[in-house]
């Protein structure tokens, strides 16, 4: 009975520290359940905190083994809380020329943290209110017109917003 009355405090220790990260203003994840259908567009809510300070976006994806692609085309649409809509066309890079998967993880699912806004200059919420973003993807099979229905392989999309540390 005597170690379980140390051992409670040194995991919510444990935990906490490892929960810290200072830099995250917003960062959550939708599940799509192994498929991600082409019609399927993840979207997210947000509010920034400050609409002086610069930050950096970024798409997070989650995926297995059963992905079966070097790369990843995504449309990805910013609407301002005005009105105004900001759409991308982004590709990406996800494994190595021999094959191996790029993005970090122990197990069969990777996870990858892909920049969206603020790497080339900073991005700047300069309107008051609440934005959306919505997540797509844009796959098609090599000398194919028509895109993939359903991506297999991807297990969870997501969106993050971090304090910019470069401006």
């Amino acid at each position: 009975m005597q170690k379980s009355k140390y051992w409670i405090p040194f995991v919510i220790l444990v935990l906490s520290i490892i929960s810290c990260d200072s830099n995250r203003v917003f960062d959550e994840y939708q599940s799509v359940s192994g498929e991600w259908d082409k019609d399927n567009a993840v979207e997210f809510k947000v509010t920034p905190p400050d609409s002086t300070e610069a930050y950096n976006l970024y798409v997070n994806l989650r995926h297995t083994e059963a992905y079966k692609f070097s790369n990843l085309r995504l449309i990805v649409e910013l609407n301002y809380p005005n009105g105004k809509t900001q759409k991308d066309t982004l590709e990406y890079i996800m494994a190595n020329p021999d094959g191996t998967f790029l993005g970090t993880g122990f197990s069969d699912v990777k996870e990858n943290k892909l920049w969206y806004k603020g790497h080339e200059q900073p991005f700047l919420f300069d309107e008051i209110g609440e934005y959306s973003i919505s997540i797509q993807h844009a796959m098609r099979e090599n000398g194919s017109i028509n895109g993939i229905d359903k991506l297999e392989g991807i297990t969870d999309v997501g969106f993050r917003i971090e304090h910019s540390q470069t401006y």
